[in-house]
């Protein structure tokens, strides 16, 4: 039973319904013998055991509640409610213990708190006094301690929420003091940053806009002037996120909390728990239906049938330090749409295809370029505005130049050597040609029309001005780098999954020389060229680089193009063309006809790049 939900057609709300059971039935075995517990592994995380099997427990409401809700029969309650008397009961050997500030118990109480709200004849009315009791004063600690100034204060809400809903004791201060410090994070087009810092990311969608539409729906007749908010930008967000999928459903891997999978989509079925038409109901429902039937196709289950670590298939070397193996089942979250009723016009539409949407779209808030081609089967984001220096992997993450669909990105196996590093996406640079660093962070980046900027130190003495810019298929990139030292240079393109027949290291497929490199397979192309010296007259070697097995999201084992140099000291320019395709039929038309640059004679300082009718004119500033 390696895939619990690969024989569901995902097509209907029925199918839907019987998902969340197959998802949730793996973990039966796994159940402590006070049911409050979920063990589903041995591997480390940050937070104490208890809080992770807090985690194996509390993460699948966020199906099973839905599916309550909406008239779905959910036969196994007896779990849940167990669960929560025993852990909640200071006196039972299970208790989960007090919470205590920035605890990740707290961030567990959402789901929770959900339950209360939409199913309290299940959590809430079945109980005896002092059952409910040991709920809420465990539940109501959330209002006592610090909690992590992020969408964390959205678990403040919930949890007030969900027990004012059941009958039970609640705080209204705390809740709208949360609420009133969530919007303070609000940046406009319906972005939000996770806090007072850089990163938006899948945290917008699947956690402010997700909880605030629970809020909108659930706090309609109280708090209208909030509710509405919420709705609006959730709206406008609508408008900006529907760049960021394929038309087969795969979203764009970019940021952290990846191993969280269909949560991604999560928003689109928020969307329509909240009534909010953002795009055609049939479009909406398409968004939904076909990103999970793409995750269904990808390896994620372990054996026994339970969500993995890792974004395509298991994979420790992605996971972030706060990544316990019940935490996957935030992808539950995706199922809220199952609490509306089957006549809901969500359920009633027609599934309909992306609608059209153009080739580029600047995202000034994230600090991206969203590229996608005619028929949607590649997306790639152009980034350089965010970086995160807590979550393991964080350059990796936010810092590279693109993010892709279909050839994920990479974490790095080592930082020693130029064949081993895995750093696609970068410009990776060393000074003795074995330790390499790339782009952690930039001090400066704006969008000027569809060019991004950005500027960057790996070390004091060196400095880096990049400019990107999409001519799709293609992607063009131009460095200045002003060092005082001496540097080896190795900029590479996307990472491409190996064939399972090819063997790790095989020279077929490739194609290197003089200002090129390529790797070419049944399953796509990944090419990198250097464009004011193409050919002999290139400073430029190409090469073809194997990084570790598992550093890739996507794919397990990968081949990267890379152009290598050195460097003298003093200022030099690095112009380079990057092109990614998935599948074959057009590879060998788009490599061998790449873009071609020169610059300005009447503007000397200007560079124009020309791909077919497509030009784009860069305008390094001195």
């Amino acid at each position: 039973m390696t895939n619990p939900i690969a024989q569901n057609p995902l097509k209907t709300r029925q199918d839907f319904q019987k998902a969340v059971f197959e998802l949730w039935e793996p973990l039966k075995p796994y159940y402590s013998p006070g049911r409050s517990r979920v063990k589903l592994g041995h591997t480390g995380f940050i937070f104490e055991a208890t809080s992770a099997e807090l985690e194996g427990f509390a993460r699948p409401l966020w199906g099973v509640v839905p599916l309550e809700k909406g008239g779905g029969s959910f036969s196994h309650w007896e779990y849940f409610q167990q669960g929560l008397k025993n852990g909640t009961n200071p006196a039972h050997p299970e208790y989960w213990g007090k919470p205590q500030p920035r605890d990740q118990r707290l961030v567990e109480m959402a789901a929770i708190g959900l339950a209360l709200a939409l199913t309290p004849e299940k959590v809430w009315e079945p109980f005896s006094q002092q059952e409910r009791e040991n709920l809420a004063n465990w539940l109501l600690t959330i209002n006592q301690v610090e909690i992590v100034d992020s969408n964390w204060l959205f678990f403040r809400v919930l949890v007030n929420l969900g027990l004012k809903k059941a009958g039970g004791p609640w705080d209204e201060k705390a809740m709208q003091a949360a609420l009133n410090r969530l919007e303070e994070f609000y940046q406009g087009n319906g972005w939000y940053t996770d806090g007072p810092v850089k990163q938006l990311d899948y945290y917008i969608p699947f956690a402010f806009h997700y909880y605030g539409l629970i809020y909108a729906v659930l706090a309609a007749d109280t708090d209208p002037a909030r509710a509405a908010r919420f709705k609006d930008r959730a709206a406008q967000f609508a408008q900006q996120f529907v760049h960021w999928f394929q038309a087969d459903g795969a979203a764009l891997p970019f940021g952290r909390s990846l191993t969280y999978r269909f949560a991604q989509g999560g928003f689109w079925g928020a969307l329509a728990y909240a009534g909010v038409e953002a795009l055609p109901w049939g479009v909406i429902k398409g968004l939904a239906l076909r990103h999970l039937r793409w995750w269904c196709r990808q390896p994620i289950f372990n054996n026994d049938g339970t969500l993995s670590i890792g974004y395509t298939y298991p994979n420790l070397n992605m996971a972030e330090q706060y990544n316990s193996p019940g935490s996957p089942y935030w992808a539950l979250k995706f199922f809220l749409p199952l609490a509306l009723p089957g006549e809901h016009p969500f359920w009633q539409a027609e599934e309909l295809p992306m609608p059209d949407l153009p080739a580029v779209q600047p995202q000034a808030e994230p600090g991206l370029i969203l590229c996608g081609d005619r028929e949607r089967k590649h997306v790639f984001a152009l980034s350089g505005k965010q970086f995160h220096h807590w979550a393991r992997h964080g350059e990796a993450r936010y810092a590279k130049f693109a993010y892709s669909t279909e050839f994920g990105f990479s974490v790095p196996g080592s930082s020693y050597g130029l064949f081993d590093v895995g750093y696609d996406s970068a410009l990776a640079l060393s000074k003795d040609g074995r330790h390499y660093r790339v782009r952690e962070e930039s001090l400066e980046c704006h969008l000027e029309g569809d060019v991004l900027y950005s500027r960057w130190q790996p070390w004091q003495d060196v400095e880096i001005e990049t400019w990107l810019t999409p001519l799709l298929p293609w992607h063009v990139r131009l460095h200045r780098i002003k060092t005082a030292r001496s540097l080896y240079t190795a900029e590479s393109g996307f990472a491409i999954g190996l064939p399972p027949t090819v063997p790790y290291g095989n020279q077929t497929g490739l194609g290197k020389g003089r200002g090129f490199a390529v790797a070419s397979y049944p399953t796509g192309l990944s090419g990198i060229y250097d464009l004011l010296n193409a050919g002999n007259s290139s400073q430029r070697r190409g090469e073809v680089t194997f990084p570790h097995p598992n550093t890739n999201l996507v794919a397990s084992r990968t081949s990267l193009p890379i152009l290598a140099q050195e460097l003298t000291p003093g200022e030099h320019w690095l112009t380079t063309a990057v092109l990614g395709l998935p599948g074959e039929t057009t590879n060998a038309a788009s490599w061998e006809e790449p873009p071609t640059m020169e610059q300005s004679k009447e503007k000397p300082g200007e560079f124009m790049v020309r791909l077919g009718d497509s030009l784009r004119t860069i305008k390094p500033g001195r």
